[in-house]
Formats: structure tokens, sequence, C-alpha cells
């Protein structure tokens, strides 16, 4: 992933409702979620999520489809794992990195 992308993912998880709505999204799996189901969860207006989803599409965080009458979403694992990838290419100089040091204080 380049710069750009990042930035654009990051700044669509900069806000509480869409960061809510996103890690709803990636625990609902591939199957994905209706609208109206993560507006329930939720407790955001139509309009509001449909902000919010439009703004996760954009990144390239979410993906829409249709299925009869209903707007399923889902996380796109593909941009997520190319985010988390960019924010840890190069992490600890290049040496393995353990999550019992990372959190053990010097």
């Amino acid at each position: 992933m380049d710069t750009k992308p990042a930035i654009a993912a990051l700044a669509a998880l900069a806000q509480e409702s869409r960061l809510a709505t996103y890690r709803l999204l990636v625990q609902a799996g591939p199957a994905g979620m209706p609208a109206t189901r993560i507006a329930e969860a939720l407790g955001l207006p139509p309009s509001s999520l449909s902000f919010h989803l439009k703004e996760l599409a954009h990144a390239g965080l979410a993906a829409a489809r249709q299925d009869g009458r209903f707007i399923i979403y889902s996380a796109n694992y593909e941009t997520m794992n190319a985010l988390l990838g960019f924010l840890t290419d190069n992490c600890c100089g290049g040496n393995p990195c353990s999550p019992s040091a990372a959190g053990t204080p010097e």
C-alpha cells in the first residue's frame, strides 16, 4: 500500500461512528451485514450511517453488494491487511518483533 491510500484509510477510520461501523463489519465476516442491521446495532440514523459507509467504501475499507432489496456491506479484508502491512513495514528496524516484547517496559 502506498502512502496516499493509507492516509485515506486512516482518515476514514478516524471518526467514532465509522470506526465502530468498520469493527462491526470485520466481526460480521465476509458475509457482511445489511445496512439496516448495522444501523440498529450501532444506534445510528440511516442517513448518518449512509454517509459513514460511503466514506469507508471510498477509502476501500468496505464494499457493498445488492441482495434483493437489501444492500449488504462487508469489510474489505485485502485493504485492511494492506493497511496493517503498511503500518508495520520495517517494524522494529527489520528485526522480528514479539508481542510480549512490545508490552515489556525497559
